[in-house]
């Protein structure tokens, strides 16, 4: 038996302001559905986005590696390579967003800390304005 044909048995009582309550039952009546399944649906939708958020942030973290902290000295820069990025990024120098699927430059450093240009910080020009 899936989730959604799953006997509804469990009840869940919680207090809410009376203008909240007015909001739920106006928009359930503007839709057609009970307050019960609106409520119901608004959780069930809650709680994978919730899920999708946190195992999002986890993998960020992860991808980030170990916290920063204030450095003592800026990593030796190796060099530089060109890549299509998979995340979002921000670039180093200017501060520029850094969409992913764009093409922006990763350092490569002595201590294996991120750092992202865009082409144009990368090449030393100027920005179009």
């Amino acid at each position: 038996m899936s989730e959604r044909e799953e006997r509804k048995e469990r009840v869940i009582h919680t207090r809410v302001p009376e203008s909240l309550d007015d909001e739920i039952k106006a928009k359930a009546r503007r839709l057609g559905v009970s307050v019960s399944n609106l409520v119901r649906n608004v959780l069930e939708h809650t709680v994978e986005l919730v899920e999708d958020i946190v195992t999002d942030g986890a993998d960020i973290a992860r991808s980030a590696g170990a916290p920063r902290r204030a450095p003592t000295a800026a990593p030796a820069v190796l060099g530089w390579q060109r890549a299509v990025l998979e995340l979002n990024a921000v670039c180093d120098s200017c501060n520029e967003i850094l969409p992913r699927g764009t093409e922006a430059a990763i350092a490569v450093t002595a201590g294996g800390a991120a750092h992202f240009r865009c082409t144009p910080c990368l090449e030393g020009g100027h920005h179009d304005a």
